[in-house]
């Protein structure tokens, strides 16, 4: 699925379990298994590492520790199956869900360690997804024919948009909890590998491509372009993952800038005060509430900018609520229209939040040039990110003072992703000459 050279790969899963052991105080080991193409599905240990007591130095274990170890298992092997212990890795790779063990004790899928006389530790297992229509795939294959199925019977994935890649393994000091703040943060880190990955293989798509442009006779020019032409149709994707960085970054940003000024968060206390506003209305759609809740708590994980994102609440939240109170028959109640009306100009204003003055001037901790260049760069609604767009917010980033979460790994993700603009742009670029040429008769 994910065709990468071995040293790429580990090189990858290495720089994400460094992110992970470096930000969780309680993990101590992490490891990333690579899950290959279906219908073997082969998980291997590709890296694992151990954090030392301070906290400063890791050291990376590979051989003779896994049962995942070269040459791995096949589906067929770790998949559930009546008679035989249940593992944390079939239900990652099958329900695309993740694995919290918060009592190892009594873990239903560490049967199998127990029978062998070891106790696992707390520890949290995450899948990497990536979206099938990302992917790609050798000779217009169908992903969907080469699906394995369960004990069951049933294909696997068949109705996810997604397929799994890799699973992250962070192992715990201390006890964890489902759903707690590590494997948050371990689910939006795996997200951050899905990405990398991807991005890597589809740098070395191009460069392929690139390389057989140079070496096929004129007569093969049309099918080379198709091939190129389709590969830059993931040039959009390019710009998606660049966006989904600055929204990162404008939500570190946000966060930090609230707690150390002794805010709350504007936009949570809003979505609450409309969520308790849906609950005290009457006579109106289940249906239009429920969903209108769900697009308020979705609004919750999204950090998009400001005139891109009073236009969401608009069109998302706002529209919704007038068709609700038109419904209802609250438009009588001035004061509980009133209180709908003030949640949702705070949730506007919660948009503007890390560019807010009065914040700004009270936040002390970062020179005030700084602030107010890297609060114009992360807070610009652009359509297509430049090189130099990317290099003014790589260079900020360098600053140490801005103290963010995950500053290094987003300044690196910028630095590949910008690079990787620069391929596609240069790759147009040849394409578009070659096709002048031939179209025109230049080439003989």
């Amino acid at each position: 699925m994910i065709n990468l050279e071995k040293e790429i790969l580990e090189k990858a899963c290495k720089e994400i379990i460094e992110t992970i052991l470096f930000c969780l105080p309680n993990a101590y080991k992490g490891t990333v298994y690579y899950i290959g193409s279906p219908p073997e599905l082969r998980a291997v240990r590709v890296a694992s590492g151990v954090i030392d007591e301070k906290r400063q130095k890791i050291e990376w274990e590979l051989e003779g520790s896994s049962d995942f170890d070269y040459p791995g298992k096949t589906w067929l092997e770790y998949r559930d199956e009546p008679g035989r212990p249940l593992e944390a890795m079939a239900w990652c790779v099958e329900k695309q869900k993740s694995w919290t063990s918060e009592d190892p004790r009594n873990d239903i899928r560490s049967e199998r360690y127990k029978r062998e006389g070891i106790l696992e530790d707390y520890h949290h297992m995450e899948p990497v997804l990536i979206r099938k229509s990302d992917l790609v795939i050798d000779n217009n294959k169908s992903l969907e024919l080469d699906l394995p199925f369960n004990y069951e019977g049933k294909k696997i994935w068949e109705n996810s948009e997604y397929i799994v890649v890799a699973v992250i393994k962070i192992n715990f000091h201390n006890p964890i909890k489902i759903n707690g703040p590590e494997t948050k943060i371990i689910k939006k880190l795996s997200r951050t590998l899905g990405t990398e990955l991807l991005s890597y293989q589809l740098k070395n798509e191009s460069l392929k491509v690139m390389k057989r442009l140079a070496k096929e006779k004129l007569d093969t020019c049309n099918a080379l372009a198709h091939t190129l032409r389709n590969a830059l149709a993931k040039s959009g994707l390019i710009f998606s993952l660049i966006k989904l960085e600055l929204s990162s970054l404008r939500e570190q940003w946000e966060k930090k800038l609230l707690k150390d000024c002794n805010q709350k968060e504007l936009k949570k206390e809003a979505i609450q005060e409309l969520n308790r506003a849906l609950e005290k209305m009457g006579g109106s759609s289940d249906r239009l509430k429920k969903s209108l809740a769900e697009v308020q708590n979705k609004f919750l994980d999204m950090s998009l900018p400001p005139d891109m994102g009073e236009k969401w609440v608009k069109m998302q939240i706002e529209e919704k609520w007038n068709k609700l109170l038109n419904e209802a028959g609250n438009r009588n109640n001035k004061q509980y229209v009133e209180e709908v009306k003030q949640g949702i100009e705070k949730l506007k204003k919660s948009l503007y939040i890390g560019k807010d003055p009065n914040l700004l001037s009270n936040y002390k901790k970062i020179p005030d040039n700084l602030k107010k260049e890297w609060t114009d760069l992360i807070y610009k609604n652009i359509d297509y990110p430049d090189p130099e767009f990317l290099d003014r917010i790589s260079r900020l980033l360098e600053d140490k003072t801005l103290n963010l979460p995950y500053q290094e790994k987003s300044r690196k993700s910028l630095i590949r992703l910008k690079a990787l603009l620069e391929i596609m742009s240069e790759l147009e670029h040849n394409i578009n000459t070659i096709l002048n040429q031939v179209l025109n008769g230049l080439q003989k």
